[in-house]
């Protein structure tokens, strides 16, 4: 019963996010003056329509496949609520909206080690300096392959945090540059 009410969910919000779809990027002159370019919200719907056909889909395999069934019915999902709150999958959509609040102020950096951290111990990783070690390489790894290679600029955070994430910038910036 819970897919089928995270699936309806995400069908209602992609069908809203559809018709709300504002793009905040102004679109070239060159785009724009042609009939034959595609448009920046053209991408996006397609990408929405294309999960709302899957959505659909998979919303009329749960009802086929547990039709019938006792444990898919309202009241056996409401007594399953609790138990989720007490969920590993609770405590990773915590970490992750922790996350997200304190992002632009920490960085990326920082905030990818403890979410990396977090989510280890949560799935049971025992060796805790390990996990910590990990958490950092995996944090710097990525964030070297997004900020230096792609171009993708990420949180820097503020004070020193800012301040480390610039000074890597500049090390990545200097590396590119000699092989680039």
């Amino acid at each position: 019963m819970f897919e089928l009410i995270i699936n309806i969910l995400l069908v209602v919000f992609l069908g809203v996010s559809y018709f709300t779809n504002v793009l905040e990027a102004p679109v070239p002159a060159k785009v724009a003056k042609n009939p034959y370019a595609f448009q920046p919200d053209v991408w996006p719907k397609v990408i929405i329509i294309l999960l709302e056909i899957c959505l659909i889909i998979n919303i009329i395999q749960i009802i086929k496949k547990n039709k019938g069934k006792e444990s898919f019915t309202l009241k056996a999902f409401v007594a399953t609520i609790p138990d989720f709150f007490k969920s590993k999958m609770f405590l990773g959509i915590v970490i992750l909206t922790a996350a997200s609040f304190v992002l632009e102020t920490l960085g990326f950096i920082v905030t990818a080690i403890l979410v990396l951290f977090f989510y280890g111990w949560l799935l049971g990783a025992k060796n805790l300096p390990t996990l910590a070690i990990a958490s950092v390489l995996i944090a710097l790894v990525l964030y070297i392959i997004f900020s230096g290679m792609l171009s993708v600029n990420l949180p820097r955070g503020v004070g020193f945090l800012r301040d480390f994430a610039l000074l890597l910038e500049s090390g990545v910036a200097a590396v590119k540059g000699i092989f680039g």
